[in-house]
Parts: structure tokens; C-alpha cells; sequence
């Protein structure tokens, strides 16, 4: 039996993209660059605009792929050959830290399949209410149209991987769970990440996952978690004594036609003093998703 071929998105925080460190820089590139991802998310891309986007093109050799840097350098999206960018899209101006926002061909696909949408987003760090409409914008790259070659129009599928900077919303066993706020020492946090319910308590803020999944986006880690693969649901951040237990903060979401390309998700963990957040790494079989694109203007009006 023939193995199914594989495509591999990576979606990472690497902290403060080495804090000006090079030596670091370089080993988180290694790192990154040793998944042999396909499609790759980044956030906190902080001063990868300087001295003509040094460490842009750094990455990139690192990677052997290019790579889109969105606004203020806040996140990044970097891909192989076997994407084509046919447009980049302007972030509202509500959010503190921009995503950066693809329209990408897949090309083995053929020229006539359906593009998608590619998001890498970084949600609000200090206020739960930012964050929530900040979730909500991003429902709107899910919402994208574009014109069949029939001359119809279809809603492209979306990818959309980053920093939630809260908790998914009534998360399957087994993975980690929700934080009981006293518990978070450092007092200034458990604002950051809880917000004021009706009955005048606060809640921990699992708004934004809830927000993405009603607008339909589904959570790939927890669609593998359900079919009985719990390390997909594993932390991507550590406990730690300010900020609490382990948590699942950085996710990556597909629109539900999406689902049956996802083989496998894990999660490779990196050492705190290189990141505090691990890597989300996510395995699609590149034939169901060439079929998939394919169908979605094969069905288009």
C-alpha cells in the first residue's frame, strides 16, 4: 500500500524572537527548521522588520522557504514551493498585535481548485475584552470569497494557527485543565485572563475559543483528541508559579471541510530558556486536501 504523502504546519511563539539574541535565534531556527514543515505560524516576530528584515531573510535560509511578515512584525507566515501566494490582507486596526493573513494556492492542486486562507494571529495578552473582538475579527478570514473559474463564487476553507492567550472552551479529557484563579499567584494575570461573568464572578476566558468554534472554525488538536489521540491535546505552555498550570494556549483551527486532510497533531516541546511556548505541529495527507480544494469550486454556484 502506497504511503499517503504528508504536509506539516509548525505554529510557534518563539519568545520575543530571541530577545536580540542571535545565538538563540539561530538554535530556534534549527529547531523549527528541523520539522521539515511545509507551512509554517509564527508569532512575537518582534524586529524582524530592521536593517532591510535581516532576520526575516535569515529565517527563510533557515527554512528554505519564503516568508510574509505582517504588520509591526508582531506575526509571520512562511511557506515551501508548494504554495502560492495570491494575496495578503490588510489586519483591522483594533488589534494590538496584527495577524498576518494569506490567500494561498496550494499548487498540486491544479490551477482550478478552490485557493485557502492562511492566518497567523496573536490574540490579546492583557485584556480579555480586546481579545474576544479580536477573535471574532478573525472568524472573518473564514468568511472570504472567491471567483470559480466558472464564474460562480465560492467561500474559501480557512487555516488560521497562533497565540489564543486563553483556554479552549469545554476541552475534551485529558487535556489540560482550566485554572482556578486563586491559584494564579501573579494578581495582575488572573485579570489578563479571566473576565466578569452575569453573577459578578470571574471566569477563566475560554471566550475566544468559543467565539472561533460557534463561527465554525474547529480546533484540529481537539477534532484528533475526540477520535481517541490525546497527545494532540497536550500543553503548549508550562505551569509556572505567577501564571498557573499547563495550558493548551496556542491552537491552530481549519473550517470543517478541511477535517479529513488532518492525520495527526502533537506537540513538540522546546526548553524554556529557548521559548516559553512549544511547538504546535500539524500533519495533513496532501492528496484529501488537493480533493478538498478541488470539490469546493466543483461545488460553487
Amino acid at each position: 500500500m502506497t504511503k499517503p504523502r504528508i504536509l506539516t504546519i509548525a505554529n510557534w511563539n518563539f519568545e520575543a524572537n530571541g530577545k536580540g539574541d542571535l545565538h538563540t535565534r539561530h538554535i530556534a531556527h534549527r529547531k523549527l527548521a528541523s520539522l521539515g514543515a511545509n507551512l509554517v505560524f509564527r508569532q512575537e516576530m518582534w524586529g524582524a522588520d530592521n536593517d532591510g528584515r535581516q532576520v526575516m531573510q535569515e529565517l527563510e535560509r533557515h527554512l528554505g522557504m519564503r516568508g510574509w511578515l505582517g504588520e509591526r512584525a508582531c506575526t509571520a507566515i512562511f511557506a515551501d514551493h508548494n504554495f502560492q501566494v495570491l494575496r495578503q490582507w490588510s489586519a483591522p486596526s483594533l488589534y494590538v498585535l496584527p495577524p498576518t493573513a494569506l490567500t494561498m494556492r496550494y499548487t498540486p492542486a491544479g490551477p482550478d481548485a478552490a485557493p485557502f486562507v492562511a492566518v497567523s494571529y496573536h490574540l490579546n495578552y492583557a485584556s480579555p475584552t480586546n481579545r474576544l473582538i479580536e477573535a471574532e475579527w478573525l472568524t472573518t478570514w473564514a468568511d472570504k470569497r472567491w471567483t470559480t473559474p466558472q464564474g460562480g463564487t465560492a467561500v474559501l476553507p480557512c487555516i488560521s494557527g497562533g497565540d489564543a492567550n486563553s483556554y479552549p472552551h469545554a476541552d475534551v479529557e485529558g487535556a489540560p485543565a482550566l485554572p482556578v484563579l486563586e491559584d494564579i499567584q501573579d494578581r495582575p494575570h488572573r485579570l489578563h485572563r479571566s473576565y466578569l461573568g452575569p453573577d459578578g464572578r470571574r471566569l477563566m476566558d475560554t471566550r475566544p475559543d468559543a467565539a472561533l468554534r460557534t463561527a465554525g472554525l474547529e480546533d484540529v488538536a481537539r477534532h484528533r483528541a475526540l477520535a481517541g489521540d490525546l497527545k494532540a491535546v497536550a500543553r503548549t505552555v508550562d505551569r509556572c508559579d505567577t501564571h498557573g498550570p499547563d495550558a493548551r494556549i496556542d491552537r491552530v483551527y481549519v473550517t470543517p471541510e478541511l477535517l479529513p486532510a488532518v492525520r495527526d497533531v502533537d506537540v513538540i516541546e522546546v526548553p524554556l530558556d529557548l521559548s516559553d511556548h512549544h511547538m504546535a505541529r500539524v500533519k495533513l495527507e496532501a492528496d484529501v486536501l488537493a480533493d478538498i480544494l478541488r470539490a469546493v469550486f466543483a461545488g460553487a454556484a
